[in-house]
């Protein structure tokens, strides 16, 4: 009988320690933070709130949007290196963070040791569009027009690193142009600038640009992905429109803070994998023009290591300077 009460005793102490862990597995502790580096109303931004709100619903939990625009996202990125390591503070941004190093003369922070890697969530088409004052629709008379002139053609960068900057470098080395470039605080006021003509060339993802260039407020001229966007189907390619080599895409991930406890960052990694496929199953990426990217965590760090290193060679090349 006394052994049995101790068996007895056991299995149910056993019991206990696995419900203990399993629900150690859940986020009941509070709010989820995920911090957008970049101003409201961009890509970037967008496409946060989406994955913020899928995963409120997934995982039972509050998930606030918390944007941090400003030094070409490090200001954000910084609030979320020195977060407590626990996945309540996560990063949502594109890949300006990884090429932090190489963009910035006295970066804040490594992006590839830094961080922990949580998931990688979409790509997306970049598109350019230009001032709806000026004469040119395509891109080769665009090319000629600053290159012919190229004090009255200036290139809005939304964040110095970022996928819309190695794209206008692109172009700068594609049509052989000494374009000047103004650095702005997130896409919304450098695509006001581009609108109002006072900077006249953009590029930047496709979401962020696509209501004003509908709407005529900009004047779209290519998209840089490989191919057309279903947003804009209209709109070619810069392949199509004589320049093969003009390929750029923007691509969005989510960090945390270094030295994630390893049990939470697959956590996080499971969650949003799986937000990314609801929604997609829901349409709600088709609007945006998003393609969704689902990949391990070290298939996510292998590619960002890959990106850079293309990255640092295309600013080298350029003769960029870290400012």
């Amino acid at each position: 009988m006394h052994i049995r009460t101790r068996q007895l005793l056991g299995m149910l102490l056993g019991l206990l320690l696995t419900s203990l862990a399993v629900a150690q597995e859940k986020f009941p502790e509070g709010p989820i933070k995920i911090i957008v580096p970049f101003a409201a109303g961009g890509g970037v931004d967008n496409a946060a709130r989406l994955l913020a709100k899928q995963l409120q619903t997934d995982l039972g939990v509050p998930v606030i949007v918390d944007n941090r625009p400003g030094a070409s996202g490090t200001i954000g990125g910084k609030a979320v290196q020195t977060a407590p390591a626990d996945g309540l503070t996560l990063l949502f941004s594109a890949a300006t963070q990884v090429l932090t190093q190489e963009a910035m003369a006295k970066p804040p922070y490594d992006p590839l040791n830094d961080f922990s890697f949580v998931a990688r969530t979409a790509s997306a088409p970049l598109l350019m569009v230009i001032s709806p004052n000026l004469p040119q629709n395509q891109l080769k008379d665009v090319m000629q027009a600053a290159r012919t002139e190229p004090e009255k053609w200036f290139a809005g960068l939304p964040a110095l690193g970022a996928p819309s900057h190695l794209a206008t470098l692109m172009l700068a080395k594609e049509g052989q142009l000494n374009l000047a470039t103004v650095v702005y605080r997130g896409t919304a006021p450098a695509l006001t600038d581009v609108a109002g003509g006072s900077t006249q060339i953009l590029i930047d993802s496709i979401i962020s640009l696509q209501s004003l260039a509908k709407a005529g407020k900009v004047k779209p001229i290519v998209v840089t992905s490989a191919k057309r966007s279903a947003l804009m189907p209209e709109i070619p390619t810069a392949s199509e429109s004589g320049f093969p080599n003009f390929v750029a895409e923007s691509w969005y991930g989510v960090w945390a803070p270094k030295d994630l406890p390893a049990k939470r960052q697959q956590m996080l990694h499971k969650a949003i994998n799986e937000a990314t496929r609801q929604l997609v199953k829901s349409g709600a990426y088709a609007p945006l023009g998003i393609d969704p990217v689902i990949e391990s965590i070290d298939d996510f760090r292998k590619y960002s290591q890959r990106y850079v290193s293309d990255g640092a060679a295309l600013l080298k090349s350029s003769g960029y300077k870290p400012e």
